[in-house]
């Protein structure tokens, strides 16, 4: 009795350890819309943290952006100012810049840098931040009660 892979056996695993890695080099090289997702999803994050930061501390805080980068600021007296010592909330660059933003409903008005203004109360103004890049396109949707969706 001979031991050994036929010719059907190997053909079958070559074909798995091909789609194996199909599917790996699919997952290291994520698309345009998978990066934007990934990058709207720390914001969201950040977002619930500054909330919750607003509300510890009694004070206002913004989220600021353009279309490079973005910041937490922190409301003293009449000025924002940056949000310093925070390594969570630290200033940062998109990873997949130049973004195109929308705010909607639009705090002032739609020029950038556009603010969101977290208050010491638990309850605030649900919005929509529209992230986009060329055709991908993602949403961070906050519903005013301290929930942050990636959509």
């Amino acid at each position: 009795m001979q031991r050994g892979f036929t010719l059907l056996e190997l053909l079958v695993v070559l074909v798995i350890v091909g789609i194996m890695l199909g599917a790996v080099a699919l997952n290291a090289n994520p698309g345009q819309r998978q990066l934007l997702a990934n990058e709207a999803q720390r914001i969201a994050l950040l977002m619930q943290l500054a909330r919750d930061e607003a509300i510890v501390r009694n004070q206002a805080i913004a989220f600021e952006s353009d279309n490079s980068s973005y910041r937490f600021l922190i409301r003293q007296g009449n000025e924002w100012r940056p949000l310093l010592g925070d390594e969570l909330l630290r200033e940062r660059s998109y990873r997949v810049a130049p973004l195109s933003l929308q705010l909607d409903p639009v705090s002032t008005d739609n020029r950038l840098p556009l603010r969101v203004v977290f208050g010491r109360e638990p309850v605030d103004k649900a919005f929509r931040l529209t992230l986009s890049q060329d055709t991908a396109r993602v949403v961070v949707r906050a519903d005013g009660i301290g929930h942050f969706e990636v959509e």
